[in-house]
């Protein structure tokens, strides 16, 4: 009968095998009595309170549904919770392509009362025109001056930016510095003043109140309409003059419903949709 092979036993001259590597992991630091540094585009927790106010405001306006002008006004004012003087928005949701070039909408229209804060104008002109534009209250007017500062500088402290038309071979390289921020002068907004055109009258009616709009990739619309210490004969007259204005710009080649929702918002309140 066969024997059994007899297992070596450990060698006395082999090493022992090495303890495997241990891997240090250093403590994290505590974060105890230190500020959370905040990340870009992410806004902070909302407290229990806020969330408290916010689902009650928006169960009232859910049971109302779709209200009056009149009644939306009102309801803004019941939901108000800031204690700055709010700006009142309105929102148009259209039956437009988005991706048409046909059907997209842009212009300004000149509201009735204004939009209820201090519009800085800058104005691209020369000669008279640049004259002209001073008298009637631009905040900002000149020339190759204002180019170099906005390129060099970075420069763009003003809301509205207007060219005549003899400016625009220079205005037209800042495109990639005020087109991305909607402050790039153009025809379709009546930001670009025709050789001819009165400066003076055109500075007076954006100073005054007069607002821009385009429509954005999902076919939507948005502008201030004023403050919400405006009564509510003001803000009916500028709502109702937008309104309007978009009407009267319905492209051509729109088939079926053109305006298909409208909200009505303040800058810290929910959306309240109105009948039209």
């Amino acid at each position: 009968m066969a024997k059994k092979k007899k297992e070596d036993g450990p060698k006395t001259n082999q090493k022992p095998a090495e303890n495997p590597p241990v891997e240090v992991v250093k403590a994290a630091a505590p974060t105890e009595g230190k500020k959370v540094k905040k990340q870009p585009g992410i806004p902070p927790r909302r407290g229990k309170k806020l969330r408290g106010v916010l689902k009650t405001q928006e169960q009232k306006l859910r049971k109302e549904g779709t209200v009056a002008l009149r009644k939306a006004l009102s309801l803004l004012r019941t939901t108000r919770r800031a204690k700055f003087d709010e700006t009142v928005e309105v929102h148009m949701n259209l039956g437009i392509d988005a991706t048409q070039a046909d059907q997209l909408i842009r212009g300004s229209v000149a509201l009735p009362h204004g939009v209820g804060k201090n519009v800085r104008v800058l104005v691209f002109a020369q000669g008279a025109n640049l004259d002209a534009a001073k008298k009637a209250g631009a905040d900002f007017a000149g020339g190759d001056d204002l180019i170099k500062k906005i390129n060099e500088e970075g420069w763009l402290e003003f809301d509205v930016t207007l060219a005549t038309q003899d400016m625009m071979a220079k205005v037209i390289r800042l495109g990639k510095v005020l087109g991305p921020r909607g402050l790039m002068p153009t025809p379709k907004a009546g930001t670009v003043i025709p050789a001819g055109g009165d400066v003076g009258s055109v500075v007076k009616e954006f100073k005054a109140g007069k607002v821009e709009y385009r429509t954005d990739k999902g076919g939507n619309v948005h502008a201030g309409m004023g403050k919400l210490s405006f009564n509510d004969d003001q803000l009916s007259d500028n709502i109702n003059t937008f309104i309007e204005q978009i009407r009267s710009v319905k492209p051509s080649g729109i088939k079926g419903n053109y305006i298909l929702g409208i909200s009505l918002a303040s800058t810290m309140s929910p959306g309240i949709s109105v009948a039209f």
